[in-house]
């Protein structure tokens, strides 16, 4: 039988249903269910009260995981070696403002005590001591002051405290094999890695020395300037840590002649913080000292006591690790001796900015070597140097070969 052949671009015929009009909410077309306008659906009550339900446990499920995600433990522990434990993470009720590294500890709340800042105390367990704290175990608090470590502990990572911003002393159990602080600085036992100067050490100096209130940089005299924004690095010290300087209101660093290295991130951004919106760059200075004295005194007196002191890095210094000295705009001098081979990442980055259409920070980068030298016997990581706007580009700043160390 032959097929009839679809005309092209045919209109067909709409159809037209004739419905009474007193039927027009009832009126049922054959193949298809019967309107329910007005009828009650079959079971109605109990599918209602079902799906109602249903919302209802869904709803407070979402609610509930959500609470425990975003809530923690205070104190989160990790098993360790030989039957000791590590901290992985601590988070704070908000009024921790010191805080005991050595045994495992939880917090006990008192339902009757609706003071925040009072409901509850901190047990520790002693038969289950603390030997190590893993990084970013305290990222980020805001209320911790003072950190006390136990006699047990025997491993440190050195970000475990990083931008601890309100934290002012770190002090260790002089029973503790590993590790020692100096006023609040940490070290490793024998002084030969400097770990962590705290964020807020500085308040910590200020009332120290009995200042009242904290002087802005135009404020600021020269004695406060000796006593709480300089620093020197004992002469035992062989490198400084990552991190270790991190985010710290410090003008004058000296350095001393024997530092093999200086660690990623280690002179990170340091700030003097004028009020919560701005911070201003106080790190004017890096100084370095020889002397043949052991030098352990970290507050600064005098030039003359440590001996012969000269501008920027020390010689025999090895390596520059990334991001050692990014974000600090407040230097306006870098020399590289020789003796450095490595050079990190980033490692001078945004130390330089344009003002007025002229060059401020560090506009160059004095090197011992000569350009042959320099790129045949010092690895160098990608944008080491700093970079500046120039026409539509950015263009890294110049480095000079050859150079001889700028005097004082």
């Amino acid at each position: 039988m032959k097929k009839d052949k679809k005309v092209k671009n045919q209109v067909e015929e709409p159809v037209v249903l004739d419905i009474p009009e007193d039927e027009i909410w009832t009126y049922q077309i054959e193949g298809l269910a019967a309107p329910h306008i007005n009828k009650p659906y079959k079971f109605f009550t109990l599918k209602k009260i079902i799906f109602t339900i249903t919302i209802i446990i869904a709803v407070s499920l979402s609610v509930y995981f959500s609470i425990r995600t975003v809530q923690k433990e205070t104190f989160e522990y990790e098993s360790a070696s030989q039957g000791t434990y590590q901290l992985s993470n601590f988070s704070n009720t908000g009024y921790i403002t010191e805080l005991d590294i050595d045994y495992v500890t939880e917090v006990i709340y008192d339902q009757d005590n609706k003071n925040p800042e009072t409901n509850f105390e901190l047990v520790k367990d002693e038969t289950k001591k603390i030997t190590e704290v893993r990084q970013y175990a305290l990222n980020g608090d805001g209320v911790v002051k003072v950190i006390n470590i136990g006699k047990d502990v025997e491993k440190i990572d050195g970000k475990s405290f990083y931008s601890c911003w309100a934290l002012e002393r770190i002090e260790v159990d002089e029973e503790n094999p590993y590790y020692c602080d100096i006023d609040g600085v940490l070290y490793n036992k024998n002084k030969t890695v400097l770990i962590n100067y705290p964020c807020n050490h500085d308040n910590y100096l200020r009332e120290k020395y009995g200042y009242e209130t904290e002087p802005y940089r135009e404020e600021a005299d020269e004695k406060y300037v000796k006593e709480i924004q300089t620093y020197v690095v004992p002469s035992t010290v062989k490198e400084l840590g990552e991190l270790c300087f991190s985010y710290v209101n410090l003008r004058n660093i000296y350095l001393p002649e024997g530092l093999e290295a200086i660690g990623s991130l280690a002179v990170f951004k340091l700030h003097e913080p004028k009020d919560q919106y701005s911070n201003i760059a106080s790190l004017d200075n890096i100084y370095s000292y020889k002397t043949e004295k052991t030098v352990k005194n970290t507050v600064f007196t005098s030039e003359e006591k440590l001996g012969e002191v000269y501008l920027s890095l020390p010689e025999g210094l090895k390596i520059i690790d990334s991001d050692a000295f990014s974000y600090n705009q407040a230097l306006t001098y870098m020399y590289i001796p020789e003796s450095v081979t490595f050079i990190g990442h980033h490692a001078f980055w945004d130390t330089v900015y344009k003002e007025d259409g002229e060059l401020k920070g560090v506009a160059q980068i004095n090197v011992a070597l000569s350009e042959e030298e320099f790129e045949e016997k010092v690895e160098q990581g990608d944008q080491w140097k700093p970079q500046y706007d120039y026409l539509l580009f950015k263009k890294s700043i110049d480095t000079v070969c050859s150079s001889e160390r700028k005097a004082k």
